[in-house]
């Protein structure tokens, strides 16, 4: 074991508790009648308000990826890593305007997952279990992710050991293993109580780093001359390692990734789960409106990239790790108990969001692939047993993400799983608006934007792997460099769009459609709403 910052790990050790006993606490929160049922488990009883959607969606959308990965990323290259700052910028206005229909055929309807609404709208249970597997399939590097960002605060602290694996991902293993009894046992409630706690560490946090660090670093004018000359100087290839302003080189790169991770972001089975949590459409437009509050925040870690440089983190270490810059840079520059303040609100940051991650999962096996094929009499009791033991297993494939996938470039873990789940946006956001497409022209386009987005994602190597090593590649005819997830959609459209063609003027079979036009604009007072499937105790 490593030297280890006792006052520091004692802060962070008493919040861990803290939130590991508000987390099986939680399921006497809001307890429900009937608690074995999965709207109550997987989504809360769809009973939340306002500032608990708010709070949840913010444990959900701002993960280790957001403490961790953007900083890294900007600490690495500079600007290019600032475009998850625009891309929830994008985001909340395109989701508003669909989100909020989700919301309220899905509450007609007794939908749990956006396979339910798939599986509905197309009368296709292929179509269905396409989109559910890619959410579980998306879902897993994104809490390998969150295993990231813990280890990385672990490193920090000294905890583990050299040499044996084992011993060093102990402490990790620990954590998901607590992790994983709350919310078997707690479900959706334990990550939405335990977001307060989180989301307010995070916010003392980052406003103390961003007035406090700069202080003592000289300035902001002292931060930026630092990055720029780091970003100047030649790499080991002989050219420079990042820029303070995109170049032309990079535009499409950036754009094409900003643009394309808009797309996906509420496309995400955990984005889907903490809307369809709310009690009322109003309630998901509300929060569409004040997400971006969460924006401001983004924009200020992001800074955290720059500070480290400027505190001179890793420098003159050969291949440092970039994903350890901003645990590095809160125990250089903050006293120890505020830095293990910091390192509990990165670990518990991760935590909410892996939780909620897995939960959603766990609701797409279970409706979409348990009961629709293996088991069509399941009870609510045995789905909801089903949906806990699945949570456990996401959380097993994600720790082979870790294993497998280089770990010392963690963005490209959320990029990934950004390109697989961007290919179920056709089928979800158009089916909410038109029923023109053919089922089998979706599913054939869905099968083109996966095979595509991976293979050229397995053949993007880097200098420490040589597949799944970056997100961009060249676009077919434009001929320039962009995301690789958002050039598997265009596609994955095109093709749905000729073969809907050529299917209707065959006029090839349609599935049914269970819905009608008055599902779609529902209020949480409606008839429709109120006659909803919904367990014995919904609120």
């Amino acid at each position: 074991m490593k030297h280890v910052d006792w006052t520091a790990m004692t802060v962070f050790l008493l919040f861990f508790a803290a939130v590991t006993v508000m987390g099986f606490l939680a399921s006497r929160w809001r307890r429900a009648a009937d608690a074995e049922h999965l709207h109550e488990w997987g989504l809360g009883g769809r009973s939340f308000g306002t500032w608990i959607t708010w709070f949840l969606l913010g444990g959900d959308l701002y993960t280790a990826y957001t403490f961790i990965a953007v900083p890294a990323a900007i600490y690495a290259a500079g600007a290019a890593g600032f475009f998850a700052v625009p891309y929830t910028i994008i985001a909340y206005p395109l989701v508003f305007l669909f989100l909020p229909r989700l919301w309220s055929v899905s509450r007609v309807h007794g939908y749990v997952t956006p396979a339910d609404f798939v599986r509905g709208r197309y009368g296709s249970r292929g179509l269905s279990v396409a989109v559910a597997l890619t959410g579980i399939l998306a879902t897993m590097p994104y809490v390998a992710l969150q295993l990231v960002g813990i280890q990385a605060v672990l490193d920090v602290l000294g905890v583990g050991g050299s040499g044996n694996w084992f011993l060093k991902d102990l402490p990790l293993f620990i954590a998901f293993g607590v992790l994983a009894a709350y919310t078997y046992s707690s479900g959706l409630r334990a990550p939405a109580l335990i977001a307060f706690v989180k989301d307010a560490l995070i916010y003392v946090v980052i406003i103390v780093a961003v007035v406090y660090i700069p202080m003592r670093l000289g300035g902001y004018g002292h931060v930026f001359d630092a990055a720029q000359h780091k970003f100047a100087t030649p790499g080991p290839t002989g050219k420079p390692s990042g820029a303070l302003v995109v170049g032309p080189s990079g535009q499409w790169a950036y754009a094409t990734l900003a643009f394309g991770s808009a797309l996906a972001l509420f496309m995400y089975p955990h984005s889907v789960t903490g809307v369809l949590a709310s009690k009322s459409r109003n309630t998901v437009r509300r929060n569409m409106a004040i997400m971006p509050a969460y924006s401001l925040m983004l924009g200020l870690l992001a800074l955290l990239g720059f500070l480290a440089i400027a505190a001179g983190v890793g420098k003159g270490v050969k291949g440092y790790n970039s994903q350890l810059a901003v645990p590095q840079l809160f125990a250089d520059m903050f006293p120890s108990w505020f830095a293990g303040v910091a390192f509990a609100a990165i670990g518990i940051g991760a935590l909410v969001p892996a939780a909620i991650m897995s939960i959603a999962a766990a609701n797409l096996f279970t409706r979409n692939v348990y009961k629709e094929f293996l088991k069509p009499d399941a009870t609510p009791a045995e789905e909801t047993r089903v949906a806990k033991i699945a949570s456990l297993l996401v959380k097993v494939g994600a720790l082979v993400f870790v294993l497998l996938m280089d770990k010392q470039v963690a963005i490209n873990f959320q990029l990934l799983g950004g390109l697989w789940i961007l290919q179920t946006a056709v089928a979800l956001v158009a089916g909410l608006f038109t029923r023109w497409f053919h089922r089998w022209a979706l599913l054939a386009g869905w099968a083109v934007g996966m095979v595509y987005g991976t293979w050229m994602a397995w053949g993007v190597s880097s200098a420490a792997t040589k597949h799944f090593g970056g997100s961009n590649a060249k676009i077919p005819v434009i001929g320039e460099t962009g995301y690789i997830g958002l050039t598997a959609f265009v596609l994955n459209l095109a093709v749905a769009v000729v073969l809907t063609l050529v299917l209707r003027a065959l006029k090839a079979p349609e599935g049914a459609d269970e819905t009608s036009k008055a599902d779609y604009s529902a209020e949480a007072s409606d008839e429709a709403v109120e006659r909803a499937p919904q367990p014995a105790a919904a609120h």
